[in-house]
């Protein structure tokens, strides 16, 4: 009876493969591998739409800021620049799932699974598709282009496109790296908002460049509660995001000032446009979202500080899109 029990035991031992992964020797952190199909669920928990007021934001402030520099204000235009910025960011999660996916980065997570790394999907179906995404923001780019006449912005968008490849995408990602913060502040803080503007009034103003300080700085609070939820997951596989070289304690830091100083912009701003007062009213859900970062004891939690601060920098720019054109 105890040798049938033992070839048993040995031929189930035979009949399951092992995934190699560099975390297999730890039974609780093995690869993620979904069963069932693809549900149209999962296709959009891949887009990470609570990642997408993050694109909004700096279209709505740019706006407001063209609109406050006289009549001219073009809906068309902004409409376009609201669906390139929004098809970037979507095309930018998707590769991001593909990258960290055949890297291994995504092995283990707190988050929901993602498509490639589950298994259930194949890489390549996830790269076609982010580049999809490329593809159709670079096709309205161009409208833009073509109807504005400003040629040299081609450049600005291929340097958009490649920013978001390069990523988490290519031999040496610069998100793997601890500039993930940088480039997000460039392009979806100063970039987004200033090409907004800059496309509707072929001009500049003071309040541009400061609401594009604001998007940038909720832009990257945004990535810090990501890469704090996913500080030891990243240390194992060795992505090594701000948030790794930092330590805990100093972005919970950055997080809060990044939150806090758009807010001391939207008081010098209050100066010359009145309503901007009521941005403070964004802190409703600001102020929760650094309540989390410094209190949390799951990494789950953090999850809920990303959706705030998301919703905090959209329910900024609304406020800040009133100020300028009232």
């Amino acid at each position: 009876m105890a040798a049938s029990s033992k070839r048993k035991s040995s031929a189930r031992t035979k009949s399951t493969p092992r995934t190699p992964s560099r975390t297999s020797g730890n039974p609780a952190r093995r690869p993620i591998v979904e069963a069932g199909p693809v549900t149209v669920g999962d296709w959009i928990g891949a887009a990470r739409l609570r990642t997408l007021p993050l694109a909004a934001a700096p279209v709505i402030i740019g706006s407001g800021a063209a609109r406050s520099t006289g009549p001219e204000f073009h809906w068309v235009i902004a409409l376009a620049c609201l669906a390139v910025a929004v098809l970037l960011q979507v095309g930018v999660n998707f590769t991001n799932d593909y990258s960290d996916g055949i890297r291994g980065t995504d092995a283990v997570r707190v988050g929901p699974a993602r498509l490639t790394a589950s298994g259930r999907v194949r890489p390549r179906t996830v790269l076609i598709i982010g580049l999809s995404f490329f593809a159709l923001a670079a096709l309205v780019g161009l409208a833009i282009v073509v109807r504005t006449e400003q040629w040299w912005m081609l450049a600005v968008g291929a340097a958009c496109i490649v920013a978001a490849w390069f990523y988490t995408g290519g031999k040496r990602p610069y998100g793997y790296a601890g500039l993930g913060e940088v480039f997000v502040f460039v392009f979806f803080g100063l970039v987004a908002t200033l090409g907004t503007t800059w496309v509707q009034v072929f001009q500049l103003p003071q309040q541009a460049w400061l609401g594009a300080i604001a998007a940038g700085l909720f832009a990257c609070a945004v990535l810090l509660a990501n890469n704090l939820r996913d500080i030891d997951q990243d240390r194992e596989v060795g992505k090594r995001t701000l948030t790794v070289l930092v330590g805990r304690r100093a972005t919970q830091v950055l997080f809060t000032l990044f939150i806090l100083l758009p807010f001391g912009i939207a008081v010098f701003l209050a100066l010359v446009f009145p309503i901007a007062w009521i941005s403070l009213l964004a802190l409703l859900a600001g102020l929760p979202a650094v309540l989390i970062v410094w209190t949390y004891r799951q990494p789950r939690e953090l999850v809920i500080a990303l959706a705030l601060t998301s919703l905090t920098s959209l329910l900024y720019a609304g406020a800040l899109f009133w100020a300028f054109a009232g």
